[in-house]
């Protein structure tokens, strides 16, 4: 495809190890149902706190995709 179209979701992946593992388990769980998944972009970070730790991130992420014709 010459000029693809895409088309953009938004998705906020969780994870108690890291930010990586967050984005990742957002792209694997979008993976299993859309197809041609091209690119993500960090949209924006955050955790949860307790006892003076970092306990949780979440991350939302845009994916991009390939529209089919």
């Amino acid at each position: 495809m010459k000029d693809p179209v895409y088309k953009l979701i938004e998705l906020t992946g969780t994870s108690g190890l890291s930010i990586e593992d967050a984005v990742g388990k957002a792209v694997k769980r979008a993976a299993k149902t859309i197809k041609k998944l091209s690119w993500f972009q960090v949209s924006e970070t955050r955790g949860n706190i307790e006892k003076g730790r970092v306990r949780h991130w979440q991350v939302t992420i845009k994916v991009g995709f390939v529209v089919e014709g």
